[in-house]
């Protein structure tokens, strides 16, 4: 009992961890105890007492060194009913040597409850052993061990151990969370490591923005990284000369991972931030290639920016290297904006351009076949959807799964200047390049020359006619046919456009078209002339029969059997029986057989039915189902945006009252580009309120509804100024959108200017707007995991 009490006072008397590395050079087998479990177990009894009682009741020389604390609860201590049972320590040098050894031996498990054992004993282990750890779970390409290798990473910069953290498998990491299909965190890691001043270079970090581009969410933030790195270099602030900017200029985002970011955006609808992009890249002196440039058209098509694409069209026209493809991709992009901007004239005069450019060369094509014979085996025929996905970098299906795409962390320490991950973000790219190319429609390419698509020709066919430009339609598809002839009038594109309208009830507009036809010495068929007759029949308009009738007339046409009988059906039905007589007597004389033409009736079955994909049908199609689009809204939404990127927010103001005095309705684009004006000035916070609440008033009352981006900048401004009650209304409604939030540039907008609000207790006498306004603070912070 002596020894114990005299063993006592030196436990007291000496430091923990010092009596620990004494007892343990001497040989003695030691236990820690955590503070946590001292009180926890023996809170009601004296330490002296918990000491003695501890020493007794261990046989042999196992000694307890004292208390450690800091530990979080949920400690990996084992208890029983008895109380406590304590944990032996272990040597922290022996503990590193058995964790690399699990982790050679991949014994991932193993190696885990050791760095744990190691983490509760000592904190974190030696750096080599840290990072090697981190290595080894992202090579192993398992989600589990994915996420508890950024786990420690997290850790470790919560307890400012970044000197722990090496570059290498930072990078590494973030690369193979982003190639498992998980954006955020590999994003995060990224950030971390700009943070940390450890910058990774462009060749490294644009192979992580392409597999992010993948996905939806991960395309979002490629965009946002983008704009974060290329903002460090805005307007020369780096100065590339001197040596230690070496690093940070490496960084420096190029005209890859820029069009990378670019065609993510565009493949998941988020192109109002592909043109923040576009306005960054002369500031940090980014070049564009050919790709870019198609890019770039793609933008200025889905955003509206008509004149831009005018501009860009002498640089595509003067290019010698693109390709047929990319050609084709610029045309369709200039030819869906002027039908957006609702330019029939200009849409229409390219489309018989392209027809007569295509006849010339078939012509020419002719001619040279009879000088020169070609084999037509190895002629090339037309570019189809199916062969543009194999003929550029093997297309979609050529994408390979992730065992197939290891690259082991051994081979990507050796690759110093990451080549091989340059290599990988091109081939990403150039999949991701043969997605958007396969949603041109309108134009198609044969043997290198352009030609337009039954899909334009739905398009301006339908624009024609909800702008009641009957007589310019007829002589578009007239001066079409003529260009393209078909095989039969029955076949031409103006007869199908007229079983559309009478199948759609539209008969004056088929008339017209009618006339239009036989004014310009075209023949059609008595089945086009039968189908309106019947049509003008059931909807008992007598004027519109007689006139018809007589016009078959005039162009020598004989009707069928079945036109004779709805004729005389609508007599009787009329109690004109005298006429319907004469018409029976007439049909007879006549010699009409009984099976008539059923032509119509078979091709609206058809439609009705889903058959074969025609004009007819696809004109149907579109005209049921596509809303007709307000061309003047394009008009002004380019006023206001010139005004809002000049910051001349008046101006745009009043451009906005115009719009709607002329019944224009703004839509998302609009209220984007006016909140990303006020924000680029400052201060307009009460503005954008007043915005947010026209915003809400028209959601609940219409069908609009406001996507990621015009939400994304609301809540930008609103946290950036501290209102955050309208910053978790945006929340909101961005979450039952299901939109995604990237919480990370929040939490960082938050720390930057709110730091220090609302930190200490909350003061006894506050109005009620100042609990509200502390109320919504606090939830904004939880929501932000700030707690």
């Amino acid at each position: 009992m002596l020894s114990t009490r005299k063993l006592k006072r030196q436990v007291v008397a000496l430091s923990p961890r010092v009596l620990f590395s004494l007892l343990s050079d001497s040989g003695h087998e030691t236990t820690r105890v955590s503070r946590c479990q001292m009180l926890v177990s023996w809170s009601s009894r004296p330490v002296n007492e918990f000491l003695e009682s501890s020493l007794t009741s261990l046989n042999g020389p196992t000694v307890v060194v004292g208390i450690q604390g800091g530990f979080n609860h949920q400690s990996y201590s084992f208890s029983t009913l008895a109380g406590t049972i304590l944990v032996q320590a272990r040597d922290p040098a022996k503990l590193c040597m058995e964790i690399e050894n699990a982790i050679d031996e991949h014994r991932f498990n193993d190696a885990w409850k050791l760095f744990e054992q190691h983490l509760h004993m000592d904190g974190f282990p030696r750096k080599s052993i840290v990072n090697k750890l981190l290595a080894s779970y992202s090579a192993s390409l398992g989600v589990p061990w994915l996420e508890k290798a950024y786990g420690l990473v997290e850790q470790a910069i919560e307890e400012s151990k970044e000197n722990l953290l090496e570059k290498e498998p930072l990078i590494y990491l973030s690369f193979v969370l982003a190639k498992c299909g998980l954006p955020v965190p590999a994003s995060t890691v990224l950030r971390k490591l700009i943070q940390m001043e450890q910058y990774p270079p462009v060749t490294a970090w644009s192979a992580i923005l392409a597999h992010m581009s993948l996905t939806a969410p991960g395309a979002y933030l490629a965009a946002e990284l983008i704009l974060e790195i290329g903002y460090l270099f805005q307007d020369g602030r780096v100065d590339p000369r001197k040596k230690i900017n070496a690093p940070l200029i490496a960084m420096k985002p190029n005209t890859i991972a820029m069009n990378i970011a670019l065609t993510g955006c565009l493949l998941f609808g988020t192109t109002r931030k592909a043109e923040q992009l576009l306005d960054m890249m002369p500031r940090i002196g980014i070049r564009a290639d050919t790709n870019l440039l198609i890019i770039m058209a793609h933008i200025y098509e889905r955003n509206g920016r008509r004149e831009e694409l005018r501009k860009l069209q002498r640089h595509i026209d003067e290019s010698q290297s693109l390709t047929d493809t990319q050609f084709r991709q610029f045309y369709n992009c200039l030819l869906t904006c002027h039908l957006k901007f609702g330019d029939l004239d200009a849409a229409s005069n390219m489309v018989l351009i392209m027809l007569r450019k295509a006849r010339e060369a078939r012509n020419s094509f002719a001619t040279a076949a009879l000088l020169f014979p070609i084999d037509k085996k190895s002629s090339p025929g037309p570019v189809s959807q199916e062969s543009l996905s194999h003929k550029e970098s093997g297309g979609l299906g050529n994408n390979r799964s992730n065992k197939d795409l290891r690259i082991s962390y051994e081979e990507f320490y050796r690759d110093r200047n990451f080549l091989k991950l340059e290599t990988e973000a091109k081939e990403v790219l150039s999949t991701l390049l043969v997605e958007l190319q396969m949603q041109v429609e309108l134009i198609t390419t044969e043997r290198g020359i352009l030609q337009p698509t039954e899909k334009i020709y739905v398009k301006l066919v339908k624009a024609f006619l909800e702008s009641g430009k009957t007589k310019e339609l007829a002589a578009f598809l007239i001066k079409a046919e003529k260009e393209d002839s078909p095989a039969s009038n029955d076949d031409s594109a103006l007869v199908h456009v007229i079983n559309s309208c009478i199948s759609l009830g539209w008969l004056d507009q088929a008339h017209d078209l009618l006339d239009e036809m036989r004014l310009a010495g075209i023949r059609t068929s008595s089945s086009v002339y039968a189908s309106l007759l019947k049509a003008y029949c059931k909807a008992n308009r007598t004027g519109e029969v007689t006139a018809l009738l007589r016009d078959a007339l005039r162009a020598g046409i004989q009707l069928d059997s079945s036109s004779y009988n709805a004729l005389i059906e609508f007599r009787v039905i009329q109690k004109d029986t005298k006429e319907a007589l004469h018409i029976f007597k007439e049909m007879k004389e006549a010699k009409i057989p009984r099976t008539g033409h059923q032509e119509f009736e078979m091709l609206v079955k058809g439609c009705a039915e889903g058959g074969e994909a025609g004009l007819m049908a696809k004109l149907l199609r579109e005209i049921k189902e596509e809303q007709a689009a307000d061309s003047g809204v394009h008009d002004w939404n380019n006023v206001i945006h010139f005004f809002c990127k000049k910051r001349l927010m008046q101006d745009a103001e009043k451009a906005l009252k115009k719009m709607r005095s002329l019944g224009h309705a703004p839509n998302a684009q609009t209220f984007h580009s006016m909140v990303t004006g006020y924000a680029a000035i400052g201060g307009k916070y009460i503005e954008v309120t007043e915005l947010w609440g026209e915003m809400k008033s028209i959601a609940s009352a219409t069908s609009m509804k406001f996507d990621q981006e015009l939400l994304d900048s609301v809540l930008y401004t609103f946290v950036r100024g501290g209102f955050f009650s309208r910053a978790n209304e945006v929340v909101d409604m961005m979450e039952k959108g299901k939109m995604f939030i990237d919480k990370y540039k929040y939490r960082t907008l938050y720390l930057k200017y709110h730091k220090t609000l609302y930190k200490g207790k909350t003061p006894k006498i506050q109005t009620e707007s100042q609990v509200k306004k502390r109320e919504a603070a606090l939830t904004l912070k939880k929501w932000l995991g700030l707690n």
